[in-house]
């Protein structure tokens, strides 16, 4: 029988590599959309465009601020596999909005769990948990390494965390939580640092722009291809148990370093274009993220295999065609 999964955050960057993919498979995908007064389904739009997908691929109006629209989803779609990449995932924006932040990001996955406990107990539930959660902690990360959240964002992502643990403890769901260090591609959101330096990298270099400016260059993060992590969530919930994984590249570089990597691209210099704003800072710093994936790679046999750098040229290259098509 054809499976069925509800992906909530389907117009986002993993969302819509994470809906590809389970086409591609053979499921049938419901995604959970905001209805807002401008559309932003980009990512999706070749999808759901597609003629050959009309009848495996549905879109709901819904928000996991919204515990009525969570529970009618669940119970239109009848899902199988439940992945949760919905949230406000900007770690900057949840100083400013850290009440929406909880909302959205901890009360919201327990709306969800619930209405999957009631109307669909037999799912498999995947939880987008982040690296942020480590914080403060040295690196290199893993499952067993201790939370020390920095962030209204990354203190939301772990109560949701743990509420995934106390939801698979206390009722038998089949619930896991993906801890995944930062993923990027061309279709990550403009206000991200590398999709900030990619844009700015391929604007400089069309003549439509000449600086760029950013706050801490000297943070370091684990920067991996978020369509290599899409088949990360999908191979976590084809397990026989329910386990939690790191999904990491093990390799860490900093923002600096990340900026040389995408201007040196194009034969620039990222030295002569970009100044620094402390007003860019986080009010409290996340040092070094950089994580340990080798219970991914024993028992899920997944493993990173783009390196920053080819990441780095291929969100420039991203970047150019698109201003080129202008």
């Amino acid at each position: 029988m054809t499976k069925r999964a509800l992906i909530t955050g389907i117009t986002g960057q993993d969302g819509s590599y994470l809906a590809e993919l389970l086409l591609d498979k053979g499921y049938e995908v419901h995604g959970l959309v905001r209805r807002s007064s401008s559309f932003n389904r980009e990512r999706i739009d070749p999808l759901h465009l597609d003629p050959a997908n009309a009848d495996r691929l549905f879109l709901h109006y819904g928000d996991l601020t919204d515990s009525t629209s969570l529970v009618n989803i669940v119970r239109a779609a009848r899902p199988d596999e439940v992945y949760n990449l919905a949230a406000q995932s900007h770690v900057g924006v949840s100083f400013e909005m850290p009440e929406y932040t909880a909302s959205a990001d901890a009360l919201g996955v327990i709306r969800l769990l619930e209405a999957v406990r009631l109307h669909a107990p037999e799912a498999r539930f995947y939880q987008a948990s982040t690296s942020e959660m480590f914080g403060l902690t040295a690196p290199p990360q893993n499952e067993e390494t201790i939370f020390h959240p920095r962030s209204p964002y990354g203190a939301a992502k772990l109560h949701a965390h743990w509420a995934c643990v106390n939801y698979r403890e206390a009722y038998g769901l089949f619930a896991v939580s993906g801890i995944l260090f930062n993923h990027e591609s061309p279709r990550r959101g403009e206000s991200f640092v590398t999709r900030k330096v990619s844009r700015a990298v391929a604007a400089i270099r069309a003549g439509r722009a000449d600086r760029l400016t950013l706050g801490n260059l000297d943070a370091i993060r684990d920067w991996g291809y978020a369509k290599e992590y899409a088949e990360g969530m999908w191979r976590m919930l084809q397990q026989d148990r329910p386990v939690d994984y790191v999904l990491a590249t093990g390799v860490g570089t900093t923002v600096r370093d990340f900026c040389d990597l995408a201007f040196s691209h194009v034969g620039l210099d990222w030295r002569d274009f970009v100044d620094t704003d402390p007003r860019f800072e986080r009010p409290a710093e996340v040092p070094e993220l950089i994580g340990d994936p080798s219970r991914a790679a024993a028992e899920l046999g997944w493993k990173a295999s783009t390196t920053v750098g080819e990441l780095a040229r291929l969100m420039v290259d991203a970047d150019l065609e698109s201003i080129a098509a202008l």
